[in-house]
């Protein structure tokens, strides 16, 4: 039974719809994913073209955690509701795994080719496990290379296309501006998510892949790239001597004080720096892709493989992964879109300029491993990243262990 504090029901239907008991009622858990201000717009949207469905929205709980804990639980437990639900495109492999989402394939027929190819090919291919449909993209987010576009300026300095250019333009405005107050970079090396990310870009900056063919193939020396590129920016003074503290808002918090030159943050800190009244980087945040590629993030909407009204639950989850919201979504509440053609719509462009400067970044994000053991594949990169960079663990010994343990994963 859901607690009533967990259900958060769409006010303002239609008048004229006649009889509530003869529509069909769509429950949709949006968790985490997105707050229940941005997707009720769109949901009533759609109510207004279908007179004949009412949506609710489930919110599950109050922290993540216990968002996450509410929809397991349900889906566990077979429950019929929610019908729909909104998934970290981390997530597909596992609830396919578990058999708790509907593979769309015979309901989208003919035209799930025609559909798909209008995604990012990342977000398209995240919603595949073993060559099933089983979500479709909703919304995108990658992590940027945020920086100081006014000291970037006042030195002549281009954004940085490498690690090494990164490092050279940080030493310059270090020097020239001589604040004790001020750092050269920073990204996330505390034992979160984030730092999953913080060893894969630097390893794909050097054209390397954790997989090969499913399969761990961890490349040599250039396995030790990332661990070696965070402790010479620690050891050159760029980097701060904490940096296996600093958590993913963390480095938002920092670069929207003023105190960095570089950061390595997700989409949503963009909107922060120059509409937060705190902020102090109003105007003065560029965004750059990372070197070589940062990684993807964003939403995927499923269908429960327990609904009752799977039709009609297709339906919604094709409307909300179409076009349509995804401009709304964009223009109304300045979310990243998973449709290439939509960044370089004249009107929406007009709404939202820096739709223009998001598209490079998009464009070159990278996925994680999907594999229903994903959680235990993010725990070993970011505790071994997290021990090294802290001092408890060689490099060496970072990179056995990865070795043995992800082996026994990706064999």
């Amino acid at each position: 039974m859901r607690i009533a504090a967990a259900l958060l029901v769409l006010s303002g239907i239609l008048a004229g719809t006649g009889d509530a008991g003869a529509q069909t009622v769509l429950r949709i858990f949006s968790g985490q994913a997105l707050p229940a201000e941005m997707l009720r717009p769109v949901l009533e949207g759609y109510m207004a073209a279908h007179p004949s469905v009412r949506v609710e929205i489930e919110s599950g709980g109050a922290t993540p955690e216990e968002r996450q804990a509410y929809l397991n639980r349900v889906l566990a437990t077979r429950d019929p509701g929610p019908d729909l639900f909104l998934l970290d495109m981390l997530r597909p492999a596992q609830f396919a795994a578990a058999q708790w989402v509907e593979p769309l394939d015979s309901h989208l027929g003919a035209e799930r080719d025609s559909v798909l190819a209008g995604y990012f090919p990342v977000w398209r291919e995240a919603g595949i496990v073993g060559g099933k449909l089983v979500a479709l993209p909703m919304l995108a987010d990658a992590q940027f290379l945020y920086y100081r576009s006014d000291l970037l300026q006042k030195y002549g300095l281009a954004p940085p296309t490498s690690w090494d250019e990164l490092k050279a333009a940080a030493r310059v405005v270090l020097a020239g501006e001589n604040n004790p107050a001020l750092r050269g970079f920073e990204t996330v090396g505390a034992p979160v998510e984030s730092a999953v990310c913080s060893y894969l870009a630097p390893l794909w900056s050097l054209g390397e892949e954790l997989l090969k063919e499913g399969r761990l193939a961890l490349p040599g020396e250039a396995a030790r790239r990332p661990f070696d590129l965070w402790l010479d920016l620690k050891a050159a003074g760029i980097a701060p001597a904490n940096l296996a503290e600093i958590h993913t808002d963390r480095v938002r918090l920092n670069m929207q004080a003023g105190e960095l030159i570089f950061a390595i943050g997700w989409g949503y800190a963009r909107a922060r720096f120059e509409e937060d009244a705190e902020s102090t980087m109003h105007g003065r945040v560029g965004i750059a892709p990372l070197p070589g590629a940062g990684c993807a993030g964003g939403w995927l909407v499923a269908v429960s493989a327990f609904s009752r009204q799977k039709p009609e639950a297709v339906r919604l989850a094709r409307y909300l992964a179409g076009p349509a919201a995804g401009r709304q979504f964009a223009r109304e509440a300045g979310l990243m879109p998973v449709f290439p053609a939509l960044y370089g719509e004249v009107d929406l462009l007009g709404a939202r300029p820096w739709l223009a400067a998001v598209l490079p970044v998009i464009g070159s994000a990278r996925a994680r491993p999907a594999t229903p053991r994903y959680g235990e594949v993010s725990e070993i990169i970011r505790g071994n990243l997290h021990a090294v960079l802290a001092g408890g663990k060689t490099v060496e010994a970072a990179l056995a262990d990865m070795t043995t343990r992800l082996g026994m994963i990706f064999r």
